[in-house]
């Protein structure tokens, strides 16, 4: 006797009639008016959509279970890697549930104390403390909450001794660093505040503001930015650690920058170039005396470090200190060394250094996986660093920068048993024969007869490198039974800027055809099958999964599409969108960027009478970094359109961004949704 489905009454959306002409070729947007975020229509349409998947979700037999065993793993002490500011050793801890985790400090061996609780922001737990930046002698903070998860911030000046708050609290702050010149007052970055919604109207003219404390924030000096001639989409401003010098990094996508260099303490000294173009990646590391050392990819595809004199800071002068090898390179500092993080087919190695460029040892790691950290004051004998996989709990260890000798400082409480599990890493083919690594984790004994319930997580794209990490979420669906299985796809940074260029702009196809390949390996090699895989993917990894659902729908049984890029004839009309140019391309380009991307934009590409996979969209109603409209127009498509009994469903989280500072309680809600989701449209009936 066939099971009994949940029945699904979708809310009506309303079509419009705007057609946009892009080189000759009328392109219909019957939801443009999805787009008004301002709207009482749109905010209509949310909440009528909320109400058909809220009550979807609630009749699923096992949620419930589900939600208990999620709040089961994560609900253990957290405790973050220490840093030093003055006196105190700082760390953020979270008890098990708390919302926000809380930042406490310690001098010497006395009881630690609360310094900040962003769990008091709010009463639910949506305001989150976004970061923080010390002066030099530790006496001053600044730091930045966002509010429901935007990107917006706000800046709050603060005596650390007291606590006390210093000044009126500055706005309007964006894609922000905070960096101190002594006390005097401290650099940070900013758009003008849109016209229209903030939250979803474009904002590409970023400038650099220098903020004197004391004074109203109308006063702040603009120090970099704001020419209409040149516009800089990301700029940032940061004083080096020995106060000498003023670095300014500007970039017109994510990928690519200029940087200069100002001397500091010298009357009308110019603002110098180091690298003048776009056209690579480099960023200021440190600097002793008259030398700077940078980390950069101009002519070097995975990273080098190089110094130069501050008087002669162009890249002809430069000279190597850690040159280029086969694996891509990310730095730290601190000790007084220079810490090289590699990645080797996905996995880090870790390697001392010394500012002349000599190799102090290799630093031996646990296992296989990710290790993060190694950075510090100049002065300090001992950093820390964490180390997980996907199947070990984070633990925190403590490093002796003289010996290289290590020991555990903080080790995870969660309550699962990382020896039941085991983790493979395997290398498939794709559609043009590239080489492609896949990390497949489990419990041990699988039997790989095709019915195991899966989901495959990708990203591919930005440059943005995958390692193996450990999340209480994953472990609640491998303890499901779950297989999890992370693909390494080209657009990534895994294997340097050649790997990364293989996915953008008329490659992106590359991105799609690597993902389609390791669902199919999967069911090949009996890990799965069509009817029991998921393929998961957020923001960038959204658009993913809505390229592959609607080229690929046979491959998939459920599709989870989050904050995704889903409309890539209009991405870059909203917030810092058109920074992404250097991944996508964009519409107005040419005739045939414009046509490739019309070839593959989720949102176009939804066809009638096509039977799609359960698929459930989720996004934020505060997300301003992927506008909610990406998800909404998807979602009414795919409604409109999808034929059979597969429902088509979308998620709205409210006060909710792109995903940071997402309070524990949502994270809880929307895991146990989108498992139970994926598990009863895979036909499985009790867990």
């Amino acid at each position: 006797m066939k099971e009994k489905q949940i029945k699904l009454v979708y809310p009506v959306t309303q079509k419009g009639d705007v057609v946009e002409n892009y080189f000759g070729i009328d392109v219909a947007d019957p939801y443009r008016w999805l787009e008004d975020d301002m709207s009482s229509e749109t905010a209509a349409w949310v909440v009528a959509q909320n109400e058909v998947t809220n009550s979807y979700l609630s009749n699923i037999p096992y949620r419930e279970k589900i939600e208990k065993r999620l709040t089961d793993l994560m609900d253990y002490e957290k405790v973050g890697m220490p840093f030093i500011e003055g006196d105190y050793t700082y760390f953020y801890k979270n008890d098990g549930l708390q919302n926000q985790s809380v930042l406490y400090r310690q001098k010497g061996n006395a009881e630690p104390e609360v310094f900040l609780d962003p769990n008091t922001f709010s009463e639910n737990g949506t305001v989150s403390l976004a970061s923080i930046e010390f002066t030099k002698d530790g006496s001053k903070a600044v730091y930045l909450i966002s509010e429901g998860g935007s990107d917006w911030r706000k800046a709050i000046v603060i005596d650390t001794e007291t606590k006390q708050q210093l000044e009126p609290e500055l706005i309007d702050i964006k894609f922000s660093g905070i960096s101190w010149f002594g006390d005097k007052g401290f650099y940070y970055s900013s758009y003008d505040k849109p016209k229209g919604s903030e939250l979803s109207a474009k904002t590409d003219q970023h400038k650099v503001y220098f903020h004197k404390l004391g004074t109203p924030q109308k006063q702040d000096q603009l120090v970099f930015g704001g020419t209409p001639e040149e516009k800089h989409r990301y700029v940032f401003g940061g004083v080096s650690d020995d106060l000498n010098y003023l670095i300014i990094q500007a970039a017109v996508s994510t990928s690519g920058n200029k940087i200069f260099i100002k001397k500091m303490g010298v009357k009308n000294a110019p603002l110098v170039a180091i690298v003048d173009n776009t056209d690579s990646d480099t960023n200021f590391l440190e600097s002793k005396g008259d030398d700077i050392y940078l980390v950069t990819n101009l002519n070097a595809p995975n990273k080098r470090v190089v110094k130069v004199n501050v008087d002669n800071p162009a890249p002809a002068n430069w000279v190597d200190v850690i040159p280029e090898t086969d694996h891509v390179l990310s730095v730290s500092t601190g000790g007084g060394y220079i810490f090289a993080s590699y990645i080797k087919d996905a996995v880090s190695m870790i390697q001392q250094y010394d500012f002349s460029g000599k190799k102090i040892r290799d630093i031996a790691l646990p296992e296989v996986g990710s290790a993060n950290g190694f950075y510090g004051k100049d002065d300090q004998t001992e950093l820390y660093y964490s180390f997980s996989n996907y199947k070990t709990p984070t633990t925190i260890f403590k490093l002796n920068v003289d010996t290289g000798k290590s020991i555990a400082h903080a080790k995870s409480k969660v309550n699962f048993d990382s020896d039941k599990f085991e983790s493979k890493q395997v290398f498939y083919k794709s559609k043009d024969g590239t080489k492609v690594p896949m990390i497949i984790t489990y419990k041990k004994g699988l039997a790989l007869n095709g019915d195991n319930p899966t989901i495959l997580y990708g990203y591919g794209g930005f440059n943005v490198s995958l390692l193996p990490s450990f999340s209480s979420t994953r472990a609640a669906w491998m303890e499901l039974g779950g297989v999890y299985a992370v693909a390494n796809l080209r657009g990534g940074g895994e294997y340097g800027k050649k790997w990364h260029n293989a996915g953008t702009k008329l490659n992106k196809q590359n991105v799609f055809d690597d993902f389609i390949a390791a669902a199919e390996y999967l069911s090949a090699e009996k890990y799965t099958s069509a009817e029991k895989l998921a393929v998961m993917g957020g923001s960038n990894g959204g658009l993913l999964v809505g390229a592959v659902m609607t080229q690929r729908p046979d491959i998939m049984k459920v599709a989870l599409p989050a904050v995704g890029v889903l409309d890539m004839l209009r991405y870059h009309t909203f917030t810092a969108g058109a920074g992404w140019a250097y991944d996508y391309g964009t519409a107005e380009d040419n005739k045939e960027m414009f046509e490739y991307l019309l070839g593959y934009s989720p949102v176009h590409n939804v066809k009638s009478g096509l039977d799609y996979p359960a698929t459930l969209v989720t996004t934020g109603d505060h997300d301003d970094r992927v506008v909610p409209a990406h998800s909404f127009k998807f979602a009414a498509h795919l409604q409109a359109k999808h034929t059979g009994t597969n429902p088509t469903l979308i998620r709205i989280e409210t006060d909710a961004g792109h995903g940071a500072g997402t309070p524990t309680s949502k994270i809880i809600e929307q895991y146990a949704d989108i498992f139970g989701f994926t598990l009863y449209n895979m036909g499985i009936k009790s867990i």
